[in-house]
């Protein structure tokens, strides 16, 4: 905790949980120690990569105040997980019945007269909270009976010995079924996951074959739509070909008509 003459302000460190792609808050108590406003204001040195709320503001008489910081999800984890960011805490005795939009940036200028109390305050990355495990909590419920025990009687009698080991072999059992239960338990959702996933695996197939079906009853239709129009386009060449040789033998028709009358004419002059 930081003291000044206006403020406590707790803690003195910003620590974050580091965890990457994923927004991290701590938050700061400032307490008024005196009978005065005292108006504050929060800087940092990398303000695209934090966000204070408020970043401003007023501590009324004898009371408090929380502000909460905000870092931006982060890609990548510094090498030595150390940060060189800090921030700078000033505070400022306001007018009686100051606001927050009373608050301008004069009021924290130095040259200008004003009694400025500065506090810097640094950023420490520190590691995440790990729930703890199942097992250990089975543990510790089983172990806290005798805990009570050898808190409140003889810890080195054979009495004590006696009366812990029949406590243990009773609640061994207790803890084998819970293990049981909990693998039941268990292989009940492997089961429902494989029956789901075999599910979806056999509606997957059923489509497959369904689209398979289909495509193969349209190629099957347009090849027999392709060798239609190739037995009609057959079917008008053979006529093309035929009108074509009918007009020569019409020609030696109409020659040897006329050749015939020609004749005929000449026989009678």
């Amino acid at each position: 905790m930081s003291t000044g003459e206006l403020l406590n302000i707790d803690p003195q460190e910003l620590q974050f949980p580091f965890e990457l792609r994923k927004q991290i808050s701590c938050s700061l108590n400032l307490s008024n120690k005196t009978d005065n406003y005292v108006a504050f204001k929060v800087k940092t040195t990398n303000p695209k990569k934090y966000c204070v709320r408020p970043n401003t503001g007023v501590v009324l008489p004898r009371s408090s105040c929380n502000v909460i910081v905000t870092m931006q999800a982060q890609k990548e984890a510094p090498g030595d997980m150390q940060c060189k960011d800090k921030f700078l805490l000033q505070s400022v005795v306001a007018s009686p019945g100051a606001t927050a939009k009373d608050i301008t940036p004069e009021m924290f200028n130095k040259e200008s007269g004003h009694n400025v109390e500065e506090c810097k305050l640094r950023v420490v990355y520190v590691a995440p909270r790990r729930p703890p495990s199942p097992v250990r909590e089975g543990s510790e419920e089983g172990s806290s009976p005798r805990a009570s025990v050898s808190d409140n009687g003889s810890l080195n009698t054979p009495e004590f010995a006696t009366v812990s080991r029949a406590h243990v072999d009773r609640h061994e059992p207790q803890d084998n079924s819970a293990d049981v239960n909990s693998l039941s338990l268990s292989l009940s959702l492997t089961h429902t996951h494989t029956h789901a996933l075999t599910y979806f695996d056999t509606f997957s197939i059923s489509q497959a074959r369904s689209l398979i079906s289909k495509l193969t009853d349209e190629k099957n239709s347009a090849i027999q739509q392709n060798n239609k129009l190739q037995q009609e386009l057959e079917l008008l060449r053979r006529e093309s070909k035929r009108s074509h040789g009918g007009l020569p033998f019409i020609y030696v028709i109409l020659v040897g008509l006329i050749g015939i009358i020609l004749g005929y004419l000449l026989k009678r002059t």
